[in-house]
């Protein structure tokens, strides 16, 4: 089931794997998961992407990273979003080593560049169903 937002969007739900990095991103942290062989990985998972086994654990990282590339969907695809266009998603190099997907804000669009710097930081979106609020990834320019 999906689970959606207020404003119609939709929002991840979280499970007991991705509960941490949940509750830290409420607090404004930002979590990685790292594996002892190979590893920082990016999106919240039970198992490393790349060995397979589950002896990850959470580390605190840094937020920043870098614009590795964009688009900008100046219509709104989802119909869900046709208001908020025209915005940004990046593909960003973290400096930890993963690659994460997320809107740019608080930056205009024309704005957005390759190579940029950028701070991870996070937007609480609230349930349709009236749960708790729940953190969204997003990045910045960085200061």
């Amino acid at each position: 089931m999906v689970r959606l937002a207020r404003d119609g969007r939709s929002i991840p739900e979280p499970t007991p794997v991705t509960a941490p990095f949940f509750k830290a991103a409420a607090d404004g942290r930002f979590l990685l998961q790292t594996c002892p062989r190979d590893g920082a990985f990016f999106y919240p998972r039970a198992r490393c992407p790349k060995c397979w086994r589950a002896d990850w654990s959470w580390a605190e990282a840094s937020g920043q990273g870098k614009i590795h590339a964009f688009t900008i969907d100046r219509i709104g695809h989802d119909p869900t979003q046709k208001e908020l266009a025209p915005f940004v998603i990046a593909l960003v190099d973290l400096e930890e080593g993963p690659r994460a997907v997320a809107q740019i804000v608080e930056c205009e669009a024309e704005a957005v560049r390759a190579g940029m710097p950028v701070k991870a930081v996070f937007d609480l979106f609230q349930p349709a169903d009236g749960g708790d609020p729940t953190p969204i990834l997003r990045f910045r320019p960085a200061a």
